[in-house]
């Protein structure tokens, strides 16, 4: 079984709170001894290598990683209303739906913590396709998280280079 998505089975609302509640007060002591930006830069680097990875191990686990495979995994994001999505487009090239609801923006700010949430959330999107098929591209305008109505997500099949 691989090593982070089987923590999925938790749901990923669940574990997001999980490692915010720890990593924060360590980034904030971090931040005190190294400088805070330094440290959320290399926060926000490790965040998106591991985002990588997890998309690799998730084409692996479901045998497939084109856009279709992509949307029938989306459960553990979405689980117990974690994410309310209203799908605008979905084909093999294409895959765009809208986030109307974010409980994950929620979280991170009654725990006072959105920047941190936009790390450990929403900057790790692009990172995780890239790491699931490096041909599908996400394109994103806004984000819950900054302040958004909705997260509009936009992913697209590249032409072969």
């Amino acid at each position: 079984m691989n090593r982070d998505t089987s923590l999925n089975e938790i749901g990923v609302l669940q574990r997001r709170e999980i490692e915010a509640r720890i990593l924060a007060p360590v980034l904030d002591a971090l931040g005190q001894a190294f400088g805070k930006d330094a440290v959320l830069e290399i926060t926000r680097r490790a965040i998106a290598d591991i985002a990588r990875r997890q998309g690799r191990e998730l084409a692996e686990q479901l045998g497939g990683n084109d856009l279709v495979d992509y949307s029938e995994s989306l459960e553990p994001w979405t689980r117990n209303g974690a994410l309310e999505l209203r799908v605008l487009n979905q084909s093999q090239t294409r895959l765009d739906f809208d986030v109307t609801r974010c409980q994950y923006a929620e979280l991170y700010h009654r725990l006072g913590l959105a920047e941190l949430g936009s790390i450990l959330s929403c900057n790790r999107d692009a990172s995780f396709i890239e790491g699931f098929n490096a041909t599908i591209q996400l394109d994103r305008t806004q984000t819950i998280m900054q302040g958004a109505s909705h997260c509009d997500f936009q992913f697209s099949k590249r032409a072969p280079e």
